[in-house]
């Protein structure tokens, strides 16, 4: 075990030397020493390896020739600093450090090709109550790893794997400062919650681990989608992408007009990925007209907001956009316990609040949330005639579901999803995602309410169902 001493040594000749014979005395070795008379004439910092039982000795005898500064409860934690490159790029970590009156007991910096510097500083700290505050501080500065401490010290210790958790996720998602500093935010606030409740956070920040690790690894050269053409009317043909994760991503093509209307997305960081794929349908997508429909306002359906030139939904919808454009929580975030998981998975995933002057109204009424499903309108596409039915709420407010009782035709949005035909990793994902959201739907009871409507209203009457996660259900199917 190695221990750090910060000594108080007499300015004179042979200090050193006594401290040196206590050490050895013990059979304790010296593993770094840092002594700058600049600075401070009389503090030398030490680093020495032994037992715990060597170690106390060293510092009972240490301290009793008066070599030892009097802070019984000092900390030395070991912090690397990721910093640009450019002139003044540490005066903002002085500032800090001298702030909180902790003084540096090593220092050592490399600069590199990167455009960044490798900066390694020992930190001594004599107030240990400032430690959570002081590395909450830094980090918002730059990246910062912390290399060694005292993992006995319950607060610190988890201080420090929130932190090594958001660097991690940094160089995963490649996050900006600023989104590292919002996602540390956020990270703390669940390790609060956590440790409120005295629950290991072990479990929770491993599948948040694993929720980012899966979009890092199915995004990119690695996004396939399950590609499904349906025919639906002599005029109007669908073609179903279902991506690795997010929504279902269906595309109805008015094969006369050659219009296409895109109901729901999937998630904004497979965007470029997901407008490739529609390219390879439809080589010509830019150049057509082409409107978007969204079943709801979650953020698994609404990654190609931004390539729509026309955005339908509900009003409770655009009400949801209206205030995450000023900063209010989404409905999902309206409780403290869910809103920090549901800004980390917005993060995680890129999204972004569709533009506001592209949305488009369905409703031409209000519905009735006295039932679990409501008329709320109507919408034309080709020679297709949908209902637009509501939810109360049960999902998320403003849910939507699209019935053609003509050609027998449904979108369900996410009041149904098919969890009898998914893709494994939709499967794998599904597993992970409502670690991300706490809970799947806002309000249960009402969405189980719901479900059973759609159930009543669907299942064995002759409809092609497009949920709004997995595969396609055949009219022939059951639900």
């Amino acid at each position: 075990m190695v221990k750090s001493f910060m000594t108080n040594m007499p300015d004179q000749c042979g200090a050193f030397l006594a401290a040196s014979r206590i050490i050895e005395r013990h059979q304790g070795n010296i593993v770094r020493v840092s002594y700058n008379k600049a600075v401070d004439a009389h503090a030398l910092f030490l680093d020495v390896e032994a037992d715990n039982a060597v170690l106390s000795a060293i510092e009972g005898e240490l301290n009793q020739a008066g070599f030892l500064k009097s802070v019984p409860h000092a900390k030395i934690i070991l912090a690397q600093f990721d910093v640009p490159d450019h002139p003044g790029a540490v005066v903002p970590i002085l500032e800090v450090l001298n702030r909180h009156h902790v003084n540096i007991s090593y220092i050592s910096s490399q600069s590199n090709d990167s455009g960044h510097a490798s900066l390694k500083m020992g930190l001594y700290i004599e107030e240990p109550g400032v430690m959570d505050t002081l590395l909450r501080e830094l980090s918002a500065l730059c990246p910062v790893q912390i290399l060694s401490y005292d993992s006995g010290e319950k607060k610190l210790d988890t201080t420090v794997f929130y932190l090594r958790f958001a660097s991690e996720i940094r160089r995963l998602l490649r996050l900006t400062q600023e989104q590292t500093n919002e996602f540390t935010y956020y990270a703390n606030l669940i390790m609060q919650e956590l440790d409120e409740r005295n629950e290991p956070p072990s479990k929770t920040f491993e599948y948040i681990n694993r929720f980012a690790r899966f979009v890092a690894e199915h995004n990119g050269a690695a996004y396939e989608c399950r590609v499904t053409h349906v025919p639906l009317t002599e005029q109007v043909r669908a073609v179903v992408l279902e991506p690795p994760f997010g929504s279902n991503i269906t595309v109805l093509e008015d094969v006369k007009t050659r219009a296409l209307l895109v109901i729901d997305s999937g998630f904004r960081c497979c965007a470029r990925y997901t407008l490739r794929q529609l390219r390879t349908v439809f080589p010509d997508f830019d150049e057509r007209k082409r409107e978007m429909l969204l079943t709801h306002s979650d953020s698994d359906h609404t990654g190609l907001a931004e390539s729509m030139p026309v955005i339908w939904c509900s009003q409770r919808t655009a009400d949801c956009f209206a205030n995450e454009s000023l900063g209010l929580p989404s409905p999902r975030e309206a409780s403290a316990t869910g809103l920090p998981y549901y800004r980390l998975n917005k993060l995680i995933t890129e999204y972004a609040v569709p533009p506001l002057n592209r949305l488009r109204i369905l409703n031409t009424s209000h519905g009735d949330d006295e039932q679990p499903i409501s008329p709320i309108g109507a919408f034309l596409f080709g020679d297709m005639r949908f209902n637009v039915l509501q939810g109360n709420g049960g999902h998320v407010p403003g849910e939507t579901m699209l019935i053609d009782p003509v050609h027998r035709v449904a979108f369900t949005g996410d009041d149904y999803i098919n969890p009898h035909n998914m893709t494994p990793p939709q499967k794998e994902f599904d597993r992970l995602a409502p670690y991300l959201a706490r809970s799947v739907n806002v309000d249960s009871p009402r969405y189980h309410a719901i479900l059973r409507a759609v159930l009543a209203m669907l299942d064995g009457k002759g409809y092609l169902i497009f949920p709004g996660h997995g595969g396609v259900v055949q009219r022939t199917e059951a639900m």
